[in-house]
């Protein structure tokens, strides 16, 4: 469901970027205002990261190998660190620059004034059509968390990626509406480079977000609080309630990696461990789909002694 659901808000968000990016670059050639080339700099800079969201999305369904025997999960994770510097870059380090320079150098929008004002409109209701289809599909997994939870707790990068990113789109497209009315009202480009620089520190901002959930996600992240319950569940109901310690890690999105290490009575014998463990691994598997690769060992406790 996650990445059938992350494919669907990726596509709905690359629809939209395009299609706004290229009347965002005309707005500017015509009216030469800072915040529409800020704007379109950022669509372009969300484009590729959609672009690079769907190609580790391709990469990760590779088969695993002896030199990757745990598989390829992990590309969706480096990509989305990826996006995370592009959007950095690309979107927020040129339009804190071209802030700059226009502050340094106002310019009155005097000709075609109405253009910036009807292409933001158009980018606020193409952003928002396309942040409501990663709302939907989001809400298919997030259950009754926030937002802000399901953003730090997911296991997915695309959802909470394009989550962020159309937020984004959204906020600074009202910069950019602000800095740009402003101007028309004043004659004072400096108002269009200040609605340039909100856009920018936004773009930094949540660029460093991406870039902190993404190192999560790369360095090895533990099964979700909710999914440890449950492989505790199908320890106990299997007849390993002595859980003597319990390690997982996310190898990808939907791949689980869970050791456990369980106390078992002295005097029971191989065939019954075996059977316990068979019936533990099953359990788990039920209730955590994603938990394809489990490890039980079985240790004999003495009082507080384990051999």
């Amino acid at each position: 469901m996650s990445a059938e659901g992350g494919t669907k808000a990726i596509v709905a968000a690359l629809s939209a970027n395009l299609g706004i990016g290229v009347t965002k670059f005309a707005a500017w050639a015509l009216t030469g205002a800072s915040s529409m080339l800020a704007e379109a700099i950022h669509s372009v800079a969300d484009s590729g990261n959609q672009l690079l969201l769907l190609i580790g999305g391709r990469k990760a369904r590779k088969e695993a190998t002896p030199e990757h025997p745990f598989g390829y999960s992990r590309y969706r994770y480096y990509y989305a660190f990826l996006v995370a510097i592009v959007l950095f870059t690309l979107g927020g380090l040129f339009a804190l620059y071209e802030a700059w320079h226009k502050f340094e150098h106002p310019e009155p929008i005097e000709s075609w004034k109405w253009v910036p004002i009807v292409v933001l409109l158009i980018g606020m209701a193409l952003e928002g059509s396309s942040f409501l289809t990663a709302m939907k599909e989001s809400n298919k997994i997030r259950g009754n968390v926030g937002w802000a939870k399901f953003i730090q707790r997911s296991r997915s990068p695309e959802l909470p990626v394009i989550l962020l990113e159309d937020f984004g789109a959204l906020v600074g497209l009202v910069f950019a509406l602000f800095g740009v009315s402003m101007t028309l009202v004043t004659g004072d480009g400096r108002w269009d480079a200040f609605g340039t620089a909100m856009i920018g520190a936004l773009l930094v901002c949540i660029a460093l977000v991406l870039a902190r959930e993404t190192r999560e996600m790369l360095l090895g992240e533990s099964a979700t609080p909710e999914d440890l319950v449950r492989i505790r569940d199908g320890l106990a109901e299997a007849g390993y309630t002595d859980i003597i310690h319990l390690r997982t890690m996310h190898l990808g999105p939907d791949d689980v990696l869970v050791t456990a290490k369980v106390g078992v009575a002295p005097g029971l014998s191989l065939e019954d461990v075996a059977t316990r463990t068979d019936d533990a691994e099953r359990r788990i598997r039920e209730k955590v789909p994603a938990a394809r690769l489990i490890f039980i060992e079985p240790d004999v406790r003495h009082g507080d002694r384990t051999d």
